[in-house]
């Protein structure tokens, strides 16, 4: 076959490729533009002037920002529960799961597997069983409507999955470096803290950013564990709203888009550290 005869079934090649790669791109738009239509319809739906979201218009025309102020005035209050009991589930998962997870990476006993497994079979329990369990506890110590409370049960949740990311992440961590640290005069504390935590910072950052997202978006444990105003996170605010201003849907839609901003904001600034730490311990 002469070169010239070849370049007809090279060129038609290339093209097919172009072809299928022009698809392949246009379905993905496609997906994504109906996955995130909801949260468009939320968003367009929070500047409507009228509280009925089926006759709203699909684009905003005379956009008004009522909804927001009545969200603001009637749900600041749990907006800033939300962000206490979120940022401080955050610091009590670090704290406990940071120190485990470098202790399940770093020693080898035979009992680690079984740990492990205790540790997965934990995040298959429901949260309603977890909740009613706890709310025995917490009425005998006076914990119900209680912001510490609600830091414990979400905390209960973010632990094992963030001793796991973490774990996986330390495995990685070569043992030449450590020994050198303990040989050098370092205790294992000060190794743990001068070694393994700035090394394991993607993997700490992502473990910190879902236990963020779990306590944000809890619903059972602020149901159970609260019975008042004075202690309610804006989910559990959201679901109370529903009942009372039914008719007024912008002010619903522009309280979920309050709720789900910082969410957006903390996904986006921490994408490059959650890519990082989530593949650290895939490959030594």
């Amino acid at each position: 076959m002469t070169v010239a005869a070849a370049r007809p079934r090279l060129v038609s090649r290339r093209t097919l490729r172009k072809s299928s790669s022009g698809l392949h791109t246009a379905f993905g738009i496609v997906l994504i533009a109906i996955m995130l239509f909801p949260v468009y319809w939320m968003v367009n739906s929070s500047f409507q002037p009228s509280g009925n979201t089926l006759t709203a218009d699909f684009f905003p025309w005379n956009p008004s920002l009522a909804g927001y102020t009545e969200a603001l005035r009637t749900q600041g209050a749990n907006l800033l529960t939300s962000v206490i009991v979120s940022l401080g589930s955050v610091a009590l998962c670090l704290l406990i799961a940071t120190p485990a997870a470098y202790a399940l990476a770093r020693f080898r006993f035979r009992w680690i597997s079984i740990g492990l497994m205790a540790i997965i079979i934990t995040q298959m329990i429901p949260s309603i069983v977890i909740a009613n369990a706890l709310y025995t506890a917490y009425n005998d110590l006076g914990l119900i409507n209680s912001l510490l409370g609600l830091i414990l049960a979400d905390s209960s949740h973010g632990i094992p999955f963030a001793i796991l990311i973490m774990r996986a992440s330390m495995m990685s961590i070569p043992v030449s470096i450590l020994e050198a640290a303990l040989v050098d005069g370092a205790s294992q504390m000060r190794t743990f803290v001068s070694i393994v935590i700035p090394v394991s910072r993607n993997s700490i950052i992502t473990a910190g950013l879902f236990c963020f997202l779990f306590a944000w978006s809890d619903f059972v444990f602020a149901l159970t564990l609260t019975t008042t105003e004075a202690v309610r996170p804006v989910t559990l605010g959201i679901y109370q709203y529903l009942g009372i201003e039914v008719g007024f849907w912008n002010v619903v839609m522009a309280t979920a888009a309050l709720a789900t901003l910082p969410a957006i904001l903390l996904l986006v600034l921490a994408q490059k550290y959650i890519a990082a730490g989530a593949t650290s311990g895939a490959v030594k």
